[in-house]
């Protein structure tokens, strides 16, 4: 039986580097391997564990058919490592932070992925970005704008789960784990 591959994505602030720390114990208990994404930002940046190399260290990646899903959002350069077709193929399932602009390349290769969106509230967000201290006060209100079109659009989009993720992590990891038990496969659970 071929895993699953469990697609997490959200606004940047929203917490899905925390909330994947938070749930890689659990996550890991449920036979669920999570990806350590490659970025063109250095690795020394506070947040995600990144592989961080440079812009052409990922071109070259990318040629040489190493990654299994690619994009560039940000200014940034992000792959998935090609190494989750094997554990997919071993029954495992797979977490990737992913990106909504790149949800639907995903679904083209991996059609059975389970779509997990990571929502917060518009002020917990701003709050989040502007404390992060990456991106002007200017640039903090075009990703909140940004975040606000993107929830327009998917308002409508019922086979994506949705995550709040504006209070405590806690409930946000148990929604999580959660949301991965019930998508399971009848045999599976």
């Amino acid at each position: 039986m071929d895993g699953r591959l469990i697609y997490l994505m959200g606004p940047s602030g929203s917490g899905k580097d925390s909330l994947i720390a938070a749930a890689r114990l659990p996550l890991q208990a449920m036979n669920c391997q999570i990806v350590r994404r490659v970025i063109t930002r250095s690795a020394e940046s506070v947040g995600e564990d990144a592989r961080g190399v440079s812009p052409e260290e990922f071109v070259r990646l990318q040629r040489a058919g190493d990654f299994a899903l690619a994009w560039q959002a940000n200014g940034l350069s992000y792959g998935i490592p090609v190494q989750i077709d094997q554990w997919l193929k071993e029954g495992r399932d797979v977490l990737v932070n992913g990106s909504r602009a790149n949800l639907r390349q995903a679904i083209e290769r991996y059609p059975t992925l389970v779509p997990i969106l990571l929502t917060v509230k518009d002020e917990v967000l701003r709050e989040r970005l502007l404390g992060r201290g990456r991106e002007t006060g200017e640039q903090v209100d075009d990703r909140i704008a940004r975040n606000a079109l993107f929830k327009e659009r998917r308002s409508t989009d019922t086979s994506v789960h949705v995550i709040d993720n504006s209070g405590a992590l806690v409930d946000a990891v148990n929604h999580l784990l959660e949301l991965i038990r019930l998508s399971a496969a009848p045999d599976q659970i």
